[in-house]
């Protein structure tokens, strides 16, 4: 019998930064990965959830004008290199751009939705609020997004969601709504045949240490909602649902990765 799903993940963005970007009062360097998922559902084809950093910032004078003076230096992305876009990395794993039917997006954070534009024939999935907020964003909260990310993609064909979704309508892909790190922040939970329920929560939170404490990021755009989708998180886990943050270097690490699937 052919699997409902199938998903590898790839790091399509390290960064190097201090922990206490990620972690309120933490101390010391950390490298992150940027968790992209490549989902196969056998009848919906291809699924992305995110898309990580654009492959400009791995050139730090595109990089300049791609996300702005000085930000690859701030966000510690000197690591990031031409391989690790996410159109070099579907190609490394033999598929095609145009393959990709849906991309969902955890947030549109210029490590999430870098990609974008690559798919300019998917649909792609995103809370209403996100959608709102990338264009028109907050004074304090904007430097987390690049415009440029998605300046060319006003045509595209979103889908705007208010809250939860079954995107299929057949439970292999649950969109679960997180709001707190931004304000349409989402992840998804996705039913394998195999390997049970996985949660796939992006920036939901960010290290599992801070999760364990209730230690929220210092740049979230509301720490109460924040900290209630931790709340969600912890349901998540105790209906036996395996958690995974996009940027804990343990969870990528127990991912299947670069090719190997679970299913």
């Amino acid at each position: 019998m052919v699997a409902r799903l199938r998903v590898t993940t790839v790091d399509a963005g390290p960064f190097t930064m201090p922990r206490s970007d990620l972690q309120y009062g933490a101390d010391g360097m950390i490298t992150i990965p940027s968790t992209v998922a490549v989902i196969e559902h056998a009848t919906h084809g291809l699924v992305l959830f995110d898309t990580g950093i654009n492959h400009r910032v791995a050139d730090p004078e595109a990089a300049e004008a791609h996300w702005g003076p000085g930000l690859r230096a701030a966000y510690g992305a000197e690591g990031f290199t031409r391989a690790h876009a996410v159109d070099a990395q579907l190609e490394r794993l033999g598929y095609r751009l145009e393959d990709v039917r849906y991309v969902v997006y955890s947030h549109l954070h210029l490590d999430h939705a870098g990609g974008m534009t690559y798919f300019p024939h998917a649909v792609h999935v995103a809370q209403h609020e996100e959608l709102r907020h990338a264009w028109w964003p907050d004074h304090w909260t904007a430097r987390g997004y690049a415009f440029h990310d998605y300046a060319a993609a006003r045509d595209y064909d979103f889908l705007e969601l208010r809250g939860d979704a079954d995107l299929f309508e057949d439970g292999t892909l649950t969109i679960v709504r997180t709001a707190g790190h931004t304000p349409g922040h989402q992840g998804v939970v996705l039913d394998l045949d195999h390997h049970g329920r996985i949660a796939l929560m992006g920036d939901a939170a960010h290290l599992q240490q801070a999760l364990d404490r209730d230690i929220p990021m210092p740049s979230d755009w509301n720490v109460e909602e924040k900290l209630l989708a931790y709340g969600r998180l912890r349901r998540l886990a105790r209906a036996g649902i395996r958690v995974f943050l996009s940027h804990d270097p343990d969870h990528f690490a127990d991912l299947p990765h670069d090719g190997a699937y679970w299913d």
